[in-house]
């Protein structure tokens, strides 16, 4: 079932189009990965569906119901979390900490044994390996940080997630351990929006992949039928050239000469070479034999 869907979102930002006519759609337990280059429009659509930003135009669907999504609270209410790529995580405090800052477990103080024991209950969730919920976050690897920013998102038990290049700046092992968590989203049927410029970690864990170029929508993929080659052509717009596009009209293949010529041979000359002279000192011999 389609969790999410996005029909039409445009944002400008003064004479800049960040995004022109953008589709989505996020089914429960699926994971899309959005990808495209620099200046794409990767984090203006983030920032639209975290209600940082409003769209100027175009409808967003959630569970079946068209709605606004004006502030970031909104968007958490609704349903929707994100994962900064900068994690926003305190170093000093520890992970309990982290996890309930701002909404605290606190009938009338704060109850460390509740959020003790429902950190715990999210961290297996997600079959997270971390020692200890009383270290502060300054002693976890990257990995663990990713697995404290992505079980804070868990919190408010939302319909769909979204990760901002979860992987960026991780090494192999912490790389696998967040792309582990992926899939413990996607099993528990969560839709899951995921950012990212590693075809490896897209082709690893995504089961659609949507393309942005230039503020707009080039290509939806099933991972599971496109070469990582075909996925980098979209994003960099590689099939879509004066040569490819002339080639089309003309019904000819790019460069390589007209439909059915044939190239000679190697060592084989053609008809026009074969009435030339051999070679420069041969045509001068017969100059000198003329005069």
């Amino acid at each position: 079932m389609t969790v999410l869907s996005l029909r039409g979102i445009s944002k400008t930002f003064g004479a800049v189009a960040a995004l022109t006519d953008i589709e989505l759609d996020v089914a429960a337990g699926q994971v899309v990965a959005v990808v495209g280059d620099n200046g794409a429009g990767k984090s203006t659509l983030v920032k639209i569906l975290s209600g940082v930003h409003p769209p100027d135009a175009g409808t967003i669907t959630f569970e079946g119901n068209e709605v606004e999504i004006p502030t970031p609270a909104a968007a958490h209410k609704l349903g929707i979390a994100t994962v900064f790529q900068d994690l926003a995580l305190c170093e000093n405090l520890n992970v309990i900490q982290n996890l309930f800052l701002g909404q605290e477990i606190r009938p009338l103080r704060l109850n460390d044994v509740a959020m003790e024991t429902r950190s715990w209950e999210l961290l297996r969730q997600l079959s997270a390996k971390i020692p200890s919920v009383r270290v502060p976050v300054a002693a976890l690897s990257g990995g663990q940080r990713q697995t404290v920013a992505i079980a804070r998102s868990l919190l408010g038990d939302p319909k769909v997630i979204i990760l901002d290049e979860p992987t960026a700046a991780l090494g192999v092992a912490q790389t696998a351990e967040v792309l582990n968590l992926v899939e413990r989203l996607r099993e528990n049927g969560l839709g899951v929006i995921m950012i990212s410029h590693n075809m490896a970690d897209v082709k690893a864990v995504a089961d659609t992949v949507a393309v942005l170029r230039l503020g707009r929508n080039n290509g939806v993929f099933d991972v599971a039928e496109v070469s990582t080659e075909d996925i980098i052509a979209a994003i960099t717009g590689a099939t879509d050239n004066v040569v490819s596009r002339r080639a089309q009209r003309e019904g000819a293949p790019a460069p390589g000469g007209a439909a059915g010529a044939k190239r000679p041979e190697r060592g084989k000359a053609t008809a026009s070479e074969a009435t030339e002279p051999a070679s420069r000192s041969e045509a001068i011999d017969t100059r000198g034999a003329q005069s």
